[in-house]
């Protein structure tokens, strides 16, 4: 495998700063765990508010946090000014949502100029132990800025 190089030295404080503009991370109360050329993991505490009727985390809040892990792991390649957006994704909720908390690791498959394909495996941890819950394969587009600043 080949080693992916950031086109931006200072990514790492780019995807954070970004991270945090989002309400919907937010609102989840997710956070950035890792940051990496091409990876991206986010954390999500399961938790009353973001369940869904059985008590697991929502396939919606599931489906967030792995796009995003995906899209932050795309732009960490990305040049300064560039920003990234989600052209299409698909998910496979491969078992129940259910844990202490999720962790989304969004990685790169193939980065392009215009497109990118990422990855992102969402596992649910329990007293340590991991169990993978969703899988989900995303098409990521370059964004130029109009102004200056894209994220």
């Amino acid at each position: 495998m080949s080693t992916l190089i950031p086109k931006d030295p200072a990514f790492r404080a780019r995807i954070q700063a970004s991270f945090d503009k989002q309400g919907l991370m937010r609102t989840l109360g997710a956070s950035i765990l890792h940051i990496e050329p091409g990876a991206v993991d986010i954390a999500l505490s399961a938790s009353p508010s973001v369940s869904q009727q059985h008590g697991f985390v929502h396939a919606g809040a599931v489906a967030a946090i792995a796009d995003s892990a995906a899209g932050y792991a795309a732009l960490s390649l990305m040049p300064l000014g560039a920003g990234v957006l989600t052209t299409e994704f698909k998910i496979n909720l491969v078992a129940p949502a259910a844990g202490e908390r999720l962790v989304a690791r969004g990685r790169v498959i193939k980065a392009g100029r215009t497109l990118t394909l990422a990855q992102t495996e969402v596992y649910s941890e329990t007293a340590g132990e991991e169990r993978l819950v969703a899988l989900l394969t995303a098409t990521l587009m370059t964004m130029e800025s109009r102004n200056g600043v894209a994220d």
